[in-house]
């Protein structure tokens, strides 16, 4: 927020000021008004930071109008700036959640080594640089696992060459379920008509807590993957029924 020092002695000028602070309070509520009730129609990882950065912009503006003082403040003539004031709002960088999965379940680890060993650029030994593990839920009937992936990182001591298996495929990008996993939860779904609040506590007795609109969120995007598949499908149906006329019904 501009310090009284700062504003302008126009009235006029200060009223419009006044005008433009309260049109942006009013865009911002409607921009979380309107994200609010997206919020349970999609997974809410993909809104929560913009959800709050605008709160945050929100509650600073409406602080702002809260202290406002009508009199300056004595200027100090040496500030430290690592000492806060008590009413000070401090803002906590957004930081994405933790994905770890629970350490009780059982781990498979499936290492993606180099083919060769040796430097593709001049041919001596590689020495091992480090490794890059990433972590999938799988489902297998009866209970859940995780499959860790680790690809080793090979270097070249002559000539600082770095050697690394690409990461595997995923049915989601940087999604967290194996496609075993995709298939329990849709088949619950459709086949077993077991809606995603349920599979939620289902799943949470054994452990793994998973949120219903993440759930519906991997539905969505199976349901993208399989589009092309329900597409051939249809026209393999329509075409079978204009060969063979109502037999294929």
């Amino acid at each position: 927020m501009a310090n009284a020092s700062s504003l302008p002695d126009d009235i006029d000028s200060l009223k419009r000021l006044l005008a433009n602070r309260d049109d942006l309070i009013a865009k911002l509520m409607a921009e979380i008004a309107r994200l609010k009730r997206w919020q349970f129609g999609r997974s809410a990882e993909r809104i929560e930071g913009t959800l709050a950065q605008l709160q945050l912009a929100l509650d600073d503006l409406q602080a702002g109008e809260k202290k406002a003082d009508p009199l300056p403040e004595p200027v100090v003539a040496a500030e430290d700036s690592t000492q806060e004031t008590p009413d000070r709002k401090k803002v906590v960088p957004l930081r994405r959640a933790s994905r770890e999965l629970p350490a009780h379940l059982p781990r498979e680890t499936v290492v993606h080594s180099p083919e060769n060993c040796s430097c593709p650029a001049c041919g001596s030994a590689m020495r091992k640089l480090g490794e890059d593990v990433s972590e999938m839920l799988d489902f297998v009937p009866g209970y859940f696992k995780v499959i860790r992936h680790v690809r080793p990182k090979l270097s070249c001591g002559h000539c600082s060459t770095i050697v690394q298996q690409p990461a595997p495929s995923r049915p989601i990008e940087r999604g967290l379920p194996t496609p075993g996993l995709l298939a329990q939860v849709i088949v619950a779904k459709y086949a077993d008509h077991s809606p995603l609040y349920r599979q939620q506590g289902i799943y949470r007795r054994v452990g793994v807590n998973l949120d219903r609109a993440t759930l519906a969120g991997w539905v969505s995007d199976a349901a993208r993957l399989l589009d092309p598949l329900a597409s051939a499908i249809g026209r393999y149906v329509l075409k079978a029924e204009k060969v063979h006329g109502d037999d294929t019904r």
